[in-house]
């Protein structure tokens, strides 16, 4: 079999490893360009005190729990630098209540999620001593199973990985070879490359893709501002992810560096361009939790572009109306919590090995509109 693996992102990156490794020929193809949600995102791994729709948290969970075993494989690859480090999250509040009720909501969901770990309510100076930037009358809850990833770091790790294995990159904006609702493969940089089937991983590219087929895909760009802020001379290489009760977060990373994020820009189209509001609200937030980064160097400031769908669940599965297609896709702002995984889905998918989950809720139809026939 050969597959063609349209866009290396953390999904596709991770799905072509997977077919490689099976022993499936494999053309990766992508196009360099700004804004990858992968190369700005920070990855925080975890999802269980997230409140977000049943779907959504069964593959989130299921992303959690595939890291340890993703990381030791890739370690039989020779792959040690993969940017993935399990430090532990802190709930962080001021209101008692808010965390009691995490803290309960945390110790049900361990029922079923071991991957959790330890779960800890820990006093404002039990808090500052794991995070000693914090604003001082923070508590916390304190799960040691969290992790952070850097996106950049994972996704060149799975290119290589994939490359071992026998699968093969060309750098250039493909195009779908199509006939009578079958794709049968591609072209590229002038070449024609043809392919049992086509996995599309392309992110906020994919509607461009699929556009000359008469295909409308419901994905669409939000744009996300993240803040580098460096600490110079402080170890921040074992500083937990901090989690405050709002979308943003605070994300230390091995290089005296905290990570600030990030806002969610709906409607942004492709403007890559940072914006006064944006990093102001990225700033405020951060400095409102964490007030001794006030001192720290704004290192700098990075733009992403998150494919969203129709709703906060992938979109992932072959496309019915068009044979040779598989999509995988709409992971949002939880590329990087569950995106290895989802590749390996789509990996299997392809595959034809079994899978044992329910994939109909994140089936592609529900965020296609075909405007006339292929």
């Amino acid at each position: 079999m050969k597959v063609i693996v349209i866009g290396t992102g953390i999904v596709g990156a991770s799905a072509a490893y997977h077919l490689a490794k099976n022993n499936i020929e494999v053309i990766m193809v992508d196009r360099p360009e700004e804004g990858k949600a992968t190369s700005a995102g920070a990855g925080i791994v975890s999802p269980w005190a997230k409140n977000e729709s049943a779907e959504w948290y069964r593959l989130a969970k299921r992303g959690a729990a595939f890291y340890p075993h993703l990381i030791s494989a890739l370690k039989e690859e020779g792959e040690n630098e993969v940017g993935y480090k399990k430090v532990g999250a802190l709930h962080v509040s001021n209101d008692p209540e808010q965390l009691d009720e995490i803290e309960r909501n945390l110790n049900i969901k361990k029922k079923d999620a071991p991957e959790i770990g330890d779960i800890q309510r820990l006093n404002h100076k039990q808090t500052r001593q794991l995070f000693p930037l914090l604003k001082d009358d923070l508590e916390s809850v304190f799960v040691s199973g969290g992790a952070r990833v850097d996106g950049a770091k994972m996704r060149e790790a799975l290119k290589r990985a994939a490359k071992n294995n026998g699968a093969k990159l060309i750098e250039g904006e493909a195009k779908l070879i199509h006939e009578n609702n079958r794709v049968s493969g591609i072209t590229v940089q002038g070449e024609t490359i043809y392919a049992d089937k086509v996995l599309i991983t392309a992110g906020t590219g994919a509607p461009e893709l699929l556009k000359p087929l008469n295909i409308d895909l419901k994905i669409e760009p939000q744009r996300g501002q993240i803040a580098h802020i460096k600490l110079p001379e402080m170890d921040t290489s074992e500083w937990p992810i901090i989690v405050p009760q709002s979308s943003h977060y605070l994300l230390a990373f091995d290089d005296s560096r905290v990570v600030a994020g990030a806002t969610r820009e709906t409607g942004s189209g492709f403007d890559y361009r940072l914006t006064a509001g944006g990093v102001n609200e990225v700033l405020t937030e951060a400095l409102k939790v964490a007030p001794g980064l006030n001192e720290g160097t704004l290192e700098e400031v990075r733009i992403g572009f998150r494919p969203m769908g129709p709703d906060t669940i992938p979109v992932l599965g072959s496309v019915d109306m068009l044979e040779g297609v598989v999509l995988a896709n709409g992971l949002g702002a939880s590329g990087l919590t569950m995106g290895p995984y989802v590749g390996s889905l789509a990996a299997a998918i392809i595959s034809e090995e079994h899978i044992d989950l329910d994939l109909s809720p994140y089936k592609p139809e529900r965020a296609i509109h075909i405007k006339e026939n292929i």
